[in-house]
């Protein structure tokens, strides 16, 4: 029997684990995008203008950047399946605060509360799903966790601006907060343990010529040229709604069929990515990011086409899709085991701090020269991150020179120890 458990967990997927986690993400998610969901109403009952409402969602991002790492190391030593679960009772805490809260000052110090832990519970996530599966496994597993951080665009916020517009924007997160509570139950009752799911206490070799021992630098490296592929892209996706009205012409429904769409395409390109073979995610990713550089630049000549611009925004949507999961397998792949937790704290402080530094500088061009200034800029911003990564990426030869599956190579050599 233990033979055969063994077996499993070695050529399998804890299915009911990543689920779980992709629930968790399901709930950090809309929790962090449901101001945007609620801000009208929010704002009337709170007594402030929008813009003040809206700034709950750059607080939280934030906060992520600055209380991630402290986080992290503050709970180093504790099992990662605990922190999850004390992480999202926090996080249900802090969304009933919120949903309670008498004026906006207590509703902020809800947010920042929130924000607090959903950046531990990234980094916690993160590292968990690399332990629990098999490193070539590791691209399915990442598109199903992040599958539920897509299901919460997709689907959670628009149940939520429901929710508000039908009973109340505290409603909205008052359910947020008894999500919170059940995905804490389901995480201590469903999820395993490190190494009890195929997680390798032994990387395999694409993994050990990836992340050679006490390399970090390319964590680093990697993790920034991804930031700096968010900033470009952010610039732009901000202003969604401008960029892809065009489009939304050639839609019944117009703008929200057009945003649908939008969703649509993200999400496939986040399913395709659980069929990408092991040791050609940074191949994939570089062609990813590629074409959604090209997909930015067509906005600028697509102009009054409105079926042209419905498909530049299919493919910006399927191809920005799989740069989440895509970012992440790689970064957890060129970590190893040895800097699994460090790479996982990365992830939402590079994520974050892109789309603030992204969203800003969008909104500081919009402001000067117009939407119409947007493309080419965001364009050329993610075609440098491209080419940041093309460096990181080369083919492996055996030696006898054969060549063998295409990894993340270091992109420096390893550090004198």
């Amino acid at each position: 029997m233990a033979l055969t458990q063994t077996s499993t967990a070695r050529t399998g997927l804890p299915w009911p684990s990543l689920a779980v986690l992709g629930g968790a993400t399901f709930v950090m998610v809309t929790g962090e995008m449901l101001p945007t969901a609620v801000l009208p109403q929010m704002s009337a009952d709170l007594g402030v203008t929008q813009a003040r409402t809206g700034l709950l969602v750059s607080l939280w991002a934030a906060t992520v950047v600055v209380a991630t790492f402290p986080l992290v190391r503050l709970a180093r030593r504790w099992d990662r399946r605990t922190v999850v679960t004390g992480a999202l009772v926090v996080f249900a805490l802090a969304s009933a605060l919120t949903a309670a809260a008498p004026g906006y000052e207590v509703a902020v110090a809800g947010r920042l509360l929130g924000a607090a832990v959903c950046g531990l519970l990234w980094a916690t996530v993160n590292a968990h799903t690399a332990d629990i599966v098999d490193p070539r496994r590791l691209a399915t597993a990442v598109s199903v966790v992040l599958g539920g951080a897509t299901l919460g665009t997709v689907i959670g916020v628009p149940l939520a601006s429901l929710v508000a517009r039908t009973w109340d924007w505290r409603a909205a997160f008052a359910a947020l907060a008894v999500l919170g509570v059940v995905a804490a139950g389901l995480v201590r009752a469903v999820v395993v343990g490190a190494g009890t799911a195929g997680g390798a206490t032994t990387a395999p070799d694409d993994e050990r010529a990836a992340a050679p021992a006490g390399q970090l630098r390319p964590v680093l490296v990697v993790a920034g040229l991804v930031g700096l592929v968010l900033v470009g892209h952010f610039a732009a996706f901000t202003f969604v709604t401008r960029l892809a009205a065009d489009a939304a012409t050639a839609l019944p429904g117009g703008m929200s069929t057009a945003l649908l769409v939008l969703g649509t395409s993200s999400a496939v390109g986040l399913a395709l990515v659980g069929r990408v073979r092991d040791g050609w995610t940074g191949p994939v990713l570089v062609a990813a990011t590629g074409l959604v550089a090209a997909s930015l630049l067509a906005f600028a000549v697509v102009g009054g086409r409105p079926v042209a611009g419905l498909a530049v925004l299919v493919v910006w949507g399927l191809t920005s899709g799989t740069l989440p999961p895509l970012a992440q397998t790689l970064i957890m792949r060129v970590a190893g085991p040895e800097h699994r937790t460090t790479a996982g704290t990365v992830i939402p402080v590079v994520f974050n701090g892109g789309i603030a530094v992204g969203a800003a500088l969008g909104s500081l061009l919009v402001d000067r020269a117009g939407p119409g200034a947007l493309p080419v800029p965001s364009a050329l911003v993610v075609a440098v991150a491209a080419v940041g990564l093309v460096a990181g990426i080369r083919p492996r030869r055996d030696v006898a020179g054969v060549p063998q599956a295409r990894v993340a190579r270091p992109l420096a050599e390893p550090c004198p120890s």
